[in-house]
This record gives structure tokens, sequence and C-alpha cells, in this order.
């Protein structure tokens, strides 16, 4: 038996330990298994460390990532804007929508707003507009009566069918030139992101206590 890799093994558990105290990663092998792939692609790119503006003067990597997310987010609505003229569907909102409900099926109008992570009053103005349209459909649960089921039609199944071509391209935009790796590891980084986020969204935390609150709970010290 190789002893010293067992214990260089029993030192990399020790110490995903101590750098897992505020839960980023799942107290398991899968958890394990990810924080060492994260550590190992950090220490293979520090070498490699990007440039982003400002950095000469003191700007941090959180303050760039946070623009080019918002950066990004705006690219993306332009293309959703173009993909969308000249037809029948207001905002983006209307056809991620009916993405969901046709990719996940029937579910609470509160599962669907949840799903797109938004705020009670804004989802439900969207999902107001799509009844009216005749593109969802509703029934009454047969777990809580007080709650609606929601779920696609066929006339919100054929409206984005017929604008599905122009979505697609508006999507592969949006990935400009990144490589496939690219692509596979900006999914793997952003699904991390919002693992980490979603949970906080999902407790509707006052705006006036949400960033005392998550600094209190959560470190963010590298």
């Amino acid at each position: 038996m190789n002893y010293k890799m067992t214990k260089e093994v029993i030192d990399l558990l020790e110490q995903f330990e101590i750098e897992n105290t505020n839960g980023h990663y799942q107290a398991s092998m899968d958890g394990f298994k990810e924080w060492l792939c994260d550590k190992s692609s950090f220490e293979n790119k520090q070498k490699e460390e990007p440039y982003w503006e400002g950095k000469e003067t003191g700007r941090s990597p959180e303050s760039a990532i946070s623009t080019l997310l918002v950066h990004v987010n705006r690219y993306a609505k332009t293309y959703s804007k173009s993909a969308i003229s000249e037809s029948d569907f207001t905002t983006q909102e209307d056809f991620i929508y009916l993405i969901n409900l046709k990719a996940f099926g029937k579910m609470t109008k509160m599962e669907l707003i949840k799903k797109n992570i938004h705020d009670k009053p804004v989802g439900m103005l969207i999902i107001t507009r799509l009844l009216k349209q005749g593109w969802i459909e509703q029934t009454e649960s047969d777990v809580d009566k007080r709650n609606k089921i929601i779920f696609i039609s066929e006339k919100g199944k054929q409206a984005l069918e017929k604008q599905m071509k122009k979505i697609r391209e508006a999507t592969d935009i949006v990935a400009g030139n990144l490589s496939y790796h690219e692509k596979m590891e900006l999914i793997r980084i952003l699904n991390k992101l919002d693992r980490f986020h979603y949970p906080i969204f999902s407790r509707n935390i006052d705006s006036k206590d949400l960033i005392k609150t998550v600094y209190e709970e959560y470190s963010f010290k590298n």
C-alpha cells in the first residue's frame, strides 16, 4: 500500500473540510471531487490570470464579474428582442415561461415564477398575459384547491414553435465565439453560481436585510 499517497488524500480531505465550512460544496464524495476539480483548474490557470478593465488601478475581480454578467445579460436581451420582433410575444419572458412549461410540464404559478427568478408581482403579470393570449391554461390543484396548476396549451406550443428558429439563432449568437470546451466550462461555472444564489433567492429576504444577512451567513474570503 502506498502510505504516502494515502496520507496525501487524507490531507486533501482535511483541507476540503476546512475550506468548505460555508457549505459551497456538498459534504460528500461528489462534493469533494468537485472541489478537487476546481482546485486543480485554479492552480493550473493561476499563471494565466486574465486582464479586466480597471485591474491596474485596483478594481476587484468581483466587480469585473458583476459588470460583465450585467453586460452579457443586456446583450442577450437585445438578441431576444430581435428574435420576437414581428411576433405576438411582448417580452422574452413570455417565450421563456412557455419554454419552461413545455420542457418541465405542469406546475403551480409560484413554481414557474421561481424557476424564472422573478418576484411574484412581475411573474403574475407575465402569467396573466399568457393566459389572455390563450398560450397557457390553468386548472385546480389536486393537492391544494387554493393553488392553480398551469400548463402550455396547443396554441402556446404553436406560437412557440413559430418563433423557435429565431430563438435558437439568438441563443447561438449569445454564446458568441466560445469553443465547445469553453462553453462546457462556462456552464459549469454558471451552474455553480446558480446553486449558490438560488437558495438565497428562494428565502425571499427583504431587500433592506439581504446583503447584511448573506454577508453574516457566508464567508467571501479567498
